[in-house]
């Protein structure tokens, strides 16, 4: 394990959440804290870190990440996404079971586990709902989270049979497991491209309507009230879907929500030039729904933000509209996105919280902390930086993203991770 010293950082702690302005340094020995304060100094041989003013916070985590890896390697590998994830400042990513094979069992899950285990951002499989994420027949989902799985969805394919989501919900119960689905009614949805609304009018495209996605939060709310369980209702994008969720919390119910920082950016007008870039699920909405959103994660309604990161070859995206697949490469750059975006209606220690800390909260995880004895999870963030992103910044294989020479606010400098420190020059 390294030696590590950071030099002149602010802190931000989990117990009050606010930035101490006067700049500290913060020892590390084995991947444990051993010191901090503004008078310490390096021990001999330790690898220094000038700060130069930046923020430390607990290390953040991104919640659904899709890898790729075993089966699309073309397209991102482990080894590409952990250097993805450290470079937009994560230090953990719970990822998505749409592989091939899916992880559908506790073979796949052992196998990124074990894959990842040195890297210096942690990777926490999420076990598939179904055998091959095909939303027919259970997978193995005591194996998986036996093996060390911390969750269970079937990702980019919703689950669209009532009857399997309320089994999964049901099953899962035992061991407290936690239950994800992704809004999206396949039928109600057709061939959609964008946003039913004004805009896919006016492009002449297919639309997908909001209702797509309310409807399948009603029904997934009213199967865990029904049941009981954990559910997650990953990647919400309209207001009515915020509005169902805050009524659910409120009635008691065991549920939390994400949202995609593409969501909170952009809105449907950016498709008037058809980027593909722009072309995710959930599609952008309109700005009413992206208000909605931004007041449903000041409230409280939405717990945490993630990447939505879904990386595509160029094949894939380099296409007229409607033949180009849905995603965006998103780990190196949702961080300094959601600043950017959010930095004038969202405190700096909220937005630490919807990243850092909510989702591990939801996956039951314990939330690193900044303090002496404490296991070294850190993010580095500089709120100061302004940067334009070029193709070269990018640490994914895949660079389908729209934001390529685009400036944003807020630049990540580094993580500590896993005894390890990854810094970004």
């Amino acid at each position: 394990m390294n030696n590590i010293f950071l030099q002149n950082v602010r802190l931000t702690e989990d117990t009050d959440r606010k930035p101490k302005q006067a700049p500290q340094h913060i020892a590390i020995r084995d991947g444990v804290i051993t010191a901090i304060g503004a008078d310490i100094s390096p021990e001999k041989g330790a690898q220094v870190f000038d700060c130069q003013g930046a923020i430390a916070t607990p290390g953040w985590l991104d919640l659904g990440t899709q890898i790729a890896d075993p089966g699309f390697e073309h397209r991102e590998d482990l080894h590409s996404a952990a250097q993805a994830a450290a470079a937009g400042g994560f230090t953990a990513v719970a990822c998505m079971p749409n592989t091939k094979p899916a992880i559908h069992s506790k073979a796949e899950v052992l196998y990124i586990c074990n894959k990842t285990a040195n890297e210096a951002a942690r990777f926490f499989p999420i076990g598939a709902i179904s055998q091959e994420g095909a939303g027919k027949d259970l997978a193995e989902l005591y194996d998986m989270f036996s093996a060390g799985a911390v969750a269970f969805s079937d990702g980019r394919h919703p689950v669209q049979d009532a009857g399997l989501l309320l089994r999964a919900l049901q099953y899962s119960q035992a061991f407290g497991g936690l239950v994800m689905n992704q809004p999206y009614h396949k039928t109600l949805a057709g061939g959609g491209q964008m946003h039913e609304g004004l805009q896919s009018t006016m492009l002449g495209m297919k639309g997908i309507p909001g209702l797509a996605e309310e409807i399948t939060v009603q029904r997934d709310l009213k199967l865990l009230e029904y049941s009981g369980g954990r559910l997650h209702i990953h990647l919400v994008s309209t207001a009515e879907s915020v509005a169902m969720i805050r009524a659910a919390k409120a009635a008691g119910l065991q549920v939390s929500c994400s949202v995609a920082v593409a969501n909170l950016a952009f809105t449907d007008v950016e498709l008037a030039n058809f980027d593909t870039n722009y072309k995710i699920k959930p599609p952008l909405r309109p700005e009413s729904d992206r208000q909605a959103l931004i007041n449903g994660l000041l409230d409280g309604t939405i717990d945490c933000i993630c990447s939505n990161h879904e990386p595509w070859d160029p094949e894939a995206k380099n296409l007229e509209f409607p033949y180009a697949e849905f995603g965006m490469s998103s780990l190196d750059t949702a961080v300094s996105l959601s600043y950017t975006v959010l930095k004038d209606v969202l405190p700096f220690a909220k937005l630490v919280e919807k990243w850092a800390l909510g989702p591990r909260h939801i996956l039951g995880l314990p939330a690193p902390r900044l303090a002496v004895g404490e296991s070294a999870e850190i993010t580095i963030f500089d709120p100061e930086t302004t940067w334009t992103v070029q193709a070269s910044d990018l640490r994914s294989k895949s660079k389908n993203t729209p934001l390529i020479g685009r400036p944003l606010q807020g630049r990540v400098r580094g993580i500590v991770g896993n005894g390890q420190i990854v810094w970004n020059n």
